[in-house]
């Protein structure tokens, strides 16, 4: 396990990945961990290690989600935590692992990268190699994309990571945008405010709700339980910037919500070790008010809800506040290319995409041509 973590860090040197930010060793373990994530009461894993001359070159993880597959009635398996260095025949041997693995339960399809799920980080980043990634956000050589496609791994589903520019004086959001917030609060019907963090079990209850009606129809999703849900609350408390975090309730009863977290690669791009000690926590705690840059992490309004503007209303709330605060921008990620509901509005209110990512798939019996 440490040899398949540590790969990451040695392969990313700074000279030639300037722009890459060490993910946190401790997150990289949690989300592998199968004894104490409750992800894995519901899916198992495999990790595999590709060596030359005693040295790594290469990792990949196969995942079988079974929550998945008896939520889409399918038989797809995946594929994440993906690093190799700039060789074919080392990615072809990594996949044809994986590939094996899944195959070997039944899995027809292999997906990814899921690390471990479409609910944690995930996608190929295709587009946008000049940009310092958002926090939890992905960033890898633009090689990986060309491993992936002459291994036989074709375009699933494409991922959007959209800008927010605020430090410009001379940007607005479109004047439509406040009306359909104020349209939205019209009547007393509908009720906005902060989350609570004094009542944090009572709000990620709520949240959990919302989040699994929000995105049930969205492709790949997969419904979080309670406790896995719970699990990643716990570690976003301490992140989150209370003045950034949002709930809008219809007659007391809470049907939406937009969380945004600083984005604190800002700060952890100068910790290339991923570790806590020295330097990570340390970081974090100085960046935390400092760092002017967010990402929005989840925005979901329930389905009997979305026709109220809430999107509207929370949008120019957060760039109000933004602006009063004097933060630079936001980046909404990840958004389905083909969700129209939520990108053509990003569209309209001036979000440029900055950032794309790809989630690629192929059949567990394809072997590299």
């Amino acid at each position: 396990m440490r040899r398949f973590v540590d790969f990451a860090y040695a392969l990313y040197d700074r000279e030639t990945y300037p722009n890459w930010v060490a993910p946190l060793r401790v997150a990289v373990h949690d989300a592998l961990d199968a004894r104490k994530n409750p992800f894995y009461r519901e899916a198992d894993r495999a990790l595999f290690l590709a060596e030359r001359d005693g040295r790594v070159v290469g990792r990949i993880a196969a995942i079988e989600n079974r929550a998945h597959n008896r939520f889409h009635g399918d038989r797809t398996g995946f594929w994440g935590f993906f690093e190799c260095a700039n060789d074919q025949v080392v990615a072809d041997a990594l996949f044809a692992a994986a590939a094996d693995w899944l195959r070997g339960r039944g899995l027809e399809t292999m997906r990814g990268p899921m690390n471990p799920s479409t609910n944690y980080e995930c996608g190929l980043l295709v587009q946008g190699f000049e940009n310092r990634p958002s926090f939890m956000t992905a960033w890898n050589p633009p090689y990986y994309a060309a491993l992936c496609e002459h291994a036989g791994l074709g375009q699933a589903k494409d991922l959007l990571g959209f800008w927010f520019e605020g430090e410009r004086t001379d940007y607005a959001l479109p004047e439509f945008v406040a009306r359909q917030a104020e349209r939205a609060l019209a009547g007393g019907r509908l009720t906005f405010r902060d989350l609570d963090p004094s009542r944090f079990d009572a709000e990620v209850a709520a949240l959990w709700e919302i989040y699994n009606d929000a995105w049930e129809r969205n492709w790949g999703f997969v419904p979080m339980s309670e406790g896995e849900f719970l699990h990643m609350a716990k570690d976003m408390k301490h992140l989150l910037d209370p003045r950034f975090a949002f709930m809008a309730e219809l007659e007391g009863v809470p049907v939406g919500f937009m969380l945004a977290l600083p984005d604190y690669n800002e700060v952890l791009v100068r910790n290339r070790s991923g570790r806590l000690f020295p330097l990570g926590v340390p970081l974090l705690l100085w960046g935390k008010r400092r760092i002017r840059d967010f990402r929005v992490m989840a925005l979901g309004v329930r389905a009997s809800a979305r026709s109220r503007s809430i999107l509207a209303l929370f949008t120019h709330e957060i760039m109000r506040r933004g602006k009063l605060y004097g933060k630079c921008g936001a980046e909404a990620s990840w958004l389905l290319e083909d969700n129209q509901l939520i990108v053509k509005p990003m569209r309209a209110m001036g979000a440029r995409e900055r950032m794309r990512w790809r989630v690629y798939e192929g059949a567990t019996t394809r072997r590299p041509s």
